[in-house]
């Protein structure tokens, strides 16, 4: 082959692997497997380090073409290029291999063993070899010891690589590594084996010149066209990448679909128990009216219809003023209930006393009535805190003793109010029977509840959540923790 032509082949030959390498450096960042993410960094560095050396190669035949008999870049530079590249090569295909943490740590022993068999070679060939020779044989032996077993290790961890693109459903770049690891493979054995001749076996009977023969073109346009093979191959399988990109965002894009689906579920299920709710409050209330007040005014009224007739017809006046008293207690109940009923919609202590204070309320009302024996105690200095807030907590609480006063069959609850730089947290704590929390959750999948479901909406909508620890025999404890929110920014 004409010179001419050799200097061109070597200008691809270095700008296949060199174009490889600043592509492996824009792309290989973007791989989701850290395997494979760290396997193409050595073989970044291998693709630029070996283009560069085969530019020098070039260089050195412009060089002869000139006239020029001494080398334009010292030998030695020429040896670490070639050797740094095919290192960087061995590192990329045991990396391949590595599955594991172990592994890689095993597998870096390789590397360095094939380094330190070089090294000892060169150390060798030193005194065995006159000066002139030296550097052809250096040359030689590092692609004997490097080169083809990096070309080998390349092949088979492109050869795994593939596998795993096959397991991840990208069949079509798992071909192109296949390829890839076929043209690696043949640029390790054969590119690498047909070396230029020297007195170190068996490069003086396999040598580049014997290769020439048998084929009629120099090897080095067989290593080119492996190089833009292998280069080709691996830019193809680096668009893996972007797919994997694409997908990840249409999983995310589905995921963020199925969510909204999901939030708009809860939201209508919200709303449905909020109504609910409401007809039950109503009801309750109705119920309440009825019973308490709308009988005590009926009694009222009837007792003063059968005053009015004692009083038409001259009866006793000692009845009349006893039948007044008893018409004086029975207005005085009607009242006090009518306030019981007023309290639990709006407590008036919410907004005259602050919190703590209608929390100790509330549970001073509640010991009353069930006999309960309720500790209140406050933790931090007392905040100004959003109205929405404080009737959040007023209501969690009063679900929580409800509930105990209902089912736990306890003798002391503990309410612990805590003021923290970000949060108000309320903890409920009782000694009663407990209960099985799974049973509880099972209950509600089938038919809503709004004891508990209730706290955890209601702390939900103030962005904030409730848990409950609870197991039969030990007693619960309910705890809501909610964000700080002031008066001002309710405002």
């Amino acid at each position: 082959m004409h010179p001419h032509y050799i200097i061109i082949v070597y200008f691809l030959y270095g700008l296949a692997f060199f174009s490889m390498g600043l592509l492996v450096i824009m792309e290989g960042n973007r791989a989701s497997d850290i395997r494979l993410r760290k396997a193409l960094r050595p073989l970044a560095g291998f693709g630029i380090v070996h283009g560069l050396h085969e530019w020098v190669e070039m260089f050195d035949q412009i060089e002869q073409l000139s006239g020029y008999t001494g080398p334009i870049i010292p030998q030695y530079v020429r040896l670490a290029l070639l050797a740094v590249s095919f290192v960087s090569l061995i590192a990329f295909g045991t990396y391949l291999l590595a599955y594991t943490e172990t592994a890689q740590r095993v597998i870096t022993l390789v590397p360095i063993g094939l380094e330190a068999i070089w090294v000892f070679g060169l150390a060798t060939f030193r005194g065995n070899y006159p000066p002139s020779e030296i550097w052809a044989v250096a040359d030689v032996w590092t692609r004997y010891t490097l080169a083809m077993p990096a070309g080998m290790l390349a092949a088979i961890g492109l050869i795994a690589q593939q596998r795993a693109f096959r397991r991840s459903g990208l069949v079509r770049f798992g071909q192109d590594a296949l390829w890839a690891a076929v043209a690696f493979a043949w640029y390790g054995v054969v590119g690498q084996f047909f070396v230029q001749a020297t007195a170190l076996p068996p490069s003086h009977i396999i040598n580049q010149d014997l290769f020439l023969q048998i084929f009629g073109f120099p090897v080095q346009l067989f290593r080119a066209a492996m190089a833009v093979a292998a280069a080709v191959f691996v830019i193809r399988f680096l668009r893996a990448f972007q797919v994997e990109t694409e997908q990840e965002i249409n999983a995310l894009q589905a995921a963020q679909l199925e969510e909204a689906q999901k939030q708009e579920a809860l939201k209508g299920e919200l709303f449905r128990r909020i109504v609910d709710a409401q007809e039950g409050e109503r009801q309750r209330i109705a119920r309440d009216l009825h019973d308490e007040t709308g009988q005590a005014l009926t009694a009222i009224g009837m007792g003063l219809r059968g005053l009015s007739t004692a009083l038409t017809n001259n009866r006793s006046p000692d009845q009349a003023v006893k039948t007044l008293r008893q018409l004086e207690s029975l207005a005085a109940d009607s009242l006090h209930e009518l306030q019981r009923l007023i309290s639990d919609l709006r407590p008036s202590h919410l907004d005259d006393l602050g919190l703590p204070a209608a929390l100790r309320w509330y549970a001073g009302a509640v010991q009353e009535r069930t006999g309960l024996k309720i500790r209140v105690d406050t933790e931090g200095d007392e905040l100004l805190i959003s109205s929405a807030l404080k009737i959040a907590i007023f209501r969690i609480v009063q679900e929580a003793l409800n509930n105990i006063s209902k089912h736990a069959q306890a003798k002391e609850v503990y309410i612990k109010l805590e003021y923290q730089s970000q949060h108000v947290v309320v903890s409920v704590r009782d000694d009663g029977v407990g209960f099985d929390l799974d049973t509880v959750r099972m209950t509600r999948t089938r038919r809503p509840s709004l004891g508990l479901a209730g706290m955890q909406e209601r702390a939900a909508l103030m962005k904030g959540e409730v848990s409950i620890q609870s197991s039969p025999g030990q007693g619960t404890i309910v705890e809501a923790r909610l964000p700080l929110q002031s008066e001002e920014s309710e405002a």
